[in-house]
């Protein structure tokens, strides 16, 4: 609009000049014409000549005008086709961030929900049938290799469950809290190749809403397994803290690496999943890699009250 106005005062000023020099050139033909005993230097001829000419000049502006005004029209018409695009290239970006955090949670829900049956329910179960099966044995002095063998088989599917349920939703989480639960990812995680160091400047007792515990639990579970799958890397580290009102997670190792330009190019590792999950949360994700020296991951989300 500001381009608009000011060749619109452009225009007027120049036509505001033609008319004022040729309003003079006119007056002093017409004194001359008046005075014709003084001087006859200017005729009708050439008031007429001037006259035409003045109308080209007029027409010629109004010519640029047009097209300077033609131009305006084509940039704002481009500038709204492009806010238009922006706009809907921001609500297909909010829809599939929508899309992406309603199935996460759909999942975590699930996850607790299978979780809770199998802790509460199954392994309850199996532990009945264990317990009654040791008190016929002990009461009725039966001594059978099928009998033993069916104990051995309680006890192993009691165990899977335990862990299955324990990838699901850590016992440990539920228990004792996010700093525990990060704090055995970490030791259960490492192994002879590669070592998962744990940093925490937070009370290992400051416990946070369910939810939010749960979401970076399983936000540093992803990282962790791009490690493991990706990296190749010998060492890697988990760094916790809270600055003012914001918890920040640090994960960093010395693999591979990769180009951080090119985030696209790397979706196997679940990176959208994991930026919908921060922006959620209104926090930052901030990575800092490169081939074969290593990659950072900064991850900064306001603590929920």
């Amino acid at each position: 609009m500001h381009i608009f106005r000011i060749s619109i005062i452009f225009f007027f000023l120049l036509f505001f000049n033609e008319n004022t020099v040729f309003s003079q050139q006119k007056e002093i033909p017409k004194e001359n014409v008046q005075n014709t005993s003084i001087s006859k230097k200017i005729s009708i001829a050439e008031l007429n000549k001037l006259e035409k000419l003045r109308n080209k000049k007029v027409v010629s502006l109004g010519i640029v005008l047009v097209i300077i005004l033609f131009f305006l029209f084509y940039f704002f018409y481009q500038n709204n086709k492009l806010k238009q695009k922006i706009k809907r290239k921001d609500l297909k970006q909010k829809i599939l961030l929508n899309v992406i955090n309603s199935g996460i949670d759909t999942q975590e829900i699930e996850r607790k929900k299978i979780a809770s049956f199998l802790h509460d329910n199954i392994n309850s179960l199996l532990s009945s049938v264990g317990l009654h099966l040791n008190t016929f044995t002990t009461q009725n002095s039966i001594q059978s290799e099928e009998i033993q063998k069916a104990k051995a088989i309680l006890a192993e599917a009691h165990d899977l469950l335990r862990d299955i349920s324990h990838d699901l939703v850590p016992s440990l989480l539920v228990r004792f809290g996010l700093i525990y639960a990060l704090e055995d990812l970490c030791e259960k995680t490492s192994n002879r190749t590669l070592n998962f160091d744990f940093t925490c400047s937070i009370s290992s007792n400051k416990r946070y809403t369910e939810k939010f515990e749960m979401k970076i639990y399983f936000i540093i579970s992803e990282l962790f397994n791009n490690i493991i799958k990706h990296s190749k890397a010998t060492n890697a580290q988990l760094i916790l803290s809270e600055t003012g009102n914001n918890f920040i997670i640090k994960v960093q190792d010395n693999g591979l690496g990769f180009n951080a330009r090119k985030t696209d190019e790397y979706e196997g590792f679940g990176l959208n999943r994991i930026r919908a999950r921060i922006k959620k949360f209104k926090g930052s994700f901030d990575i800092v890699s490169k081939m074969n020296q290593g990659t950072t991951i900064k991850i900064k989300i306001p603590i929920p009250h």
